[in-house]
């Protein structure tokens, strides 16, 4: 089964930019109720991806939990525990599956590494129910 048959598109997916400030990825967060969205770079590269955690963090250690400088704050300069792994157009499944253990979302980026969509978690679970529906209707 190939990756893309999974795939959300960049289009439908809630993204920030590296040069997003932090208002601006919690306002995007709060408005999706994401916990966490993937950050791309002005080619539309995926960076990293940026949780509610690392923002949480972000605000208490380093703005002391003042929210007005957070206008003025790009979201880069907060620290991300882990960035959530990648994986190619050209993946297999069970690199995908593989992946999804860990992540609630897997980025995908094309051949030139520019982030095209997401597969979540929900996708790859919902393939395997599928599955499991259809190998009982042949087996009966």
């Amino acid at each position: 089964m190939n990756v893309l048959f999974y795939l959300t598109p960049k289009c439908d997916v809630a993204y920030i930019e590296e040069d997003d400030t932090l208002r601006q990825t919690l306002e995007k967060m709060e408005n999706r109720r994401y916990s966490a969205v993937p950050m791309l770079n002005k080619d539309g590269s995926y960076v990293g991806t940026i949780t509610e955690g690392d923002l949480l963090w972000g605000i208490k250690n380093i703005f002391n939990l003042d929210l007005r400088e957070a206008e003025k704050i790009p979201v880069t300069s907060i620290p991300r525990r882990r960035d959530y792994v990648p994986i190619s157009v050209r993946s297999n499944m069970d690199d995908l599956i593989r992946i999804a253990l860990n992540q609630n979302f897997v980025p995908v980026l094309d051949d030139g590494g520019k982030f095209i969509g997401i597969v979540t978690r929900k996708d790859i679970m919902q393939y395997y129910l599928d599955s499991k529906c259809k190998a009982e209707v042949i087996a009966s």
